[in-house]
């Protein structure tokens, strides 16, 4: 490697590294980038100064005149006044140059150190009590779009102030406006005496450049992080029907189940989102979730919004009372391991214990839907496939669906196995129909929250555990399982990311009272 003497300057240096930069494929973006600062003139020429300054300061000169200039004007007033030669006259001509006479003046100068400016002295007339207000004269550029900035009047002061700084509008986009400055003048006008809708009305008919006089505030905010969370809206939200919101105009409509951005949540009443897929950079007011609970529940409170116990079940989602437990697993003459009719059918009773106590404890406080935090997920190569829930109220035919499709490629899907306390029969294999335990071991895995769903048939316990939903996932297979709805928060994890399917019966179906029982049914509905 070449070795750099004592004398190499800092420029030496730095080529020296650029020649040595060796590509590198974990940073090659930084290597590139390294060795385009390198190369750059500029920086080459601000070395070279560096290191003239930094001789400068090493051998510390004093200059052996501070008035050069005056010098060289005794010697021209010699020179005229003497004889003249030609040695004399050349002299005379070499001083009178500008070039000359410039220098000159510059080494006085740096001799002298003059080299702050001269600020004129002040008055002598100053009120010294008086604390004049800064000032700044802000010029903004806007289409048609909104200023991206809300206002209101200071209860105490009355001055106008900047309620809110609305993300990728205009105002955040300059830098130049923050929350708590106070508005004085708007293109020329001044709004100290005016209503805030007056105020916004003049902004609105601005088009092309907005003039604002402001005087900041006096502890200005920090500027917005950038937020990455991203939400579901699990409600339907309009602003112009929300009369609790401070600004209409500023807020975000949304429809149930889009993704939305939220960019800022430092009002804990009040945050900024922008859709995601929305041309629209600036973002706009949604109503946060604290804020959004505490309004359903004053509205389930006081009996404006339905709880989910007074909605009654339609008759084509009401349990079936014969047993469905022990219908055979073929299909199409192909034995399917693990399928079993739903345990769940005539299960009215299947809680108890604690687990009753909890479904009691989530059924009179059931949970507010406001929002859920989601995030952008692409399966990576190797990574095990998702399990797929189906839910609806076609009951058997549910059964016949996970059938079908496990038949027709058994090597890419699977059931969990359920277990069950019921005696084996002759027929039947272990881990195969059931995983059968006794009623104790399966209570003791029922304390320990290890079963999705379980229920109770003549004096049977039945259930499926999320570890026979792990062991479809482990052989790489994609597990299907058709749940009740309360179940599926447990299984929206990080571990499981199921896909989740509504399957929805025909109409024709729904008209069936009293229904069918699934056991007795040959054929599947159109789903």
């Amino acid at each position: 490697m070449p070795v750099l003497s004592e004398d190499s300057g800092l420029h030496e240096t730095l080529a020296l590294l650029t020649s040595q930069l060796r590509p590198d494929s974990n940073h090659k973006e930084e290597m590139g980038f390294l060795r385009d600062v390198f190369s750059e003139k500029s920086l080459s020429y601000l070395m070279k100064i560096h290191e003239k300054l930094r001789y400068y300061e090493r051998q510390s000169p004093t200059p052996v005149l501070h008035s050069a200039v005056a010098l060289a004007e005794d010697v021209m007033e010699e020179l005229q006044a003497a004889s003249v030669h030609s040695d004399e006259r050349e002299l005379l001509q070499l001083l009178s140059t500008p070039h000359l006479r410039a220098v000159l003046m510059v080494h006085d100068t740096v001799a002298q150190k003059n080299f702050d400016p001269v600020l004129p002295p002040l008055p002598d007339n100053i009120d010294e009590d008086f604390d004049e207000e800064s000032v700044k004269i802000v010029r903004l550029v806007k289409n048609k779009e909104p200023l991206g900035a809300t206002i209101r009047r200071d209860e105490h002061s009355g001055a106008v102030v900047v309620a809110r700084i609305m993300r990728g509008g205009a105002a955040d986009r300059s830098g130049l406006v923050h929350v708590g400055d106070e508005l004085r003048e708007v293109n020329g006008i001044a709004v100290l005496h005016k209503r805030p809708d007056e105020i916004s009305q003049i902004l609105a008919h601005s088009q092309g450049s907005i003039t604002l006089k402001i005087i900041p505030a006096t502890q200005e905010e920090d500027r917005f992080k950038e937020s990455k969370v991203f939400m579901r809206a699990l409600f339907h939200y309009d602003p112009r029907e929300d009369r609790a919101i401070p600004c209409q105009e500023a807020g975000l409509p949304f429809q149930r189940r889009q993704v939305l951005e939220v960019v800022s949540q430092d009002d804990p009443t009040w945050g900024q989102a922008k859709r995601v897929g929305d041309t629209n950079l600036r973002a706009g007011l949604i109503p946060s979730k604290q804020f959004q609970e505490r309004r359903l529940s004053y509205r389930r409170a006081t009996g404006t919004l339905p709880s989910p116990q007074s909605l009654k079940k339609p008759p084509y989602d009401q349990p079936c009372d014969k047993e469905t437990c022990d219908c055979e697993g073929y299909f199409k003459g192909h034995y399917v391991a693990g399928l079993r009719r739903s345990f769940r059918l005539g299960c009215r009773e299947r809680l108890s214990g604690s687990q009753e106590g909890k479904m009691c404890a989530s059924a009179e406080s059931p949970e507010l839907l406001t929002y859920e935090e989601v995030a952008r997920y692409q399966q990576q190569p190797g990574e095990r496939p998702r399990l797929v829930v189906l839910i609806g109220s076609l009951g058997a035919r549910l059964h016949e669906l996970k059938q079908k499709v496990v038949a027709e490629n058994p090597q890419r899907f699977g059931v969990a196995v359920p277990h069950t306390t019921r005696p084996r029969k002759s027929h039947e294999k272990e881990g195969v129909e059931y995983h059968f335990v006794s009623k104790q071991a399966f209570e003791a895995d029922l304390h320990h929250s290890k079963f999705l769903e379980h229920g109770e048939y003549k004096e049977n316990l039945y259930g499926t555990s999320l570890e026979a939903i792990r062991a479809v996932m482990a052989r790489n297979k994609v597990c299907l399982v058709d749940v009740e709805p309360e179940a599926l928060k447990q299984l929206r994890t990080s571990e499981f990311k199921p896909y989740i399917i509504f399957v929805k019966p025909a109409i024709q179906e729904k008209r069936k009272t009293p229904p069918m029982s699934p056991a007795c049914e040959d054929t599947a509905a159109p789903l």
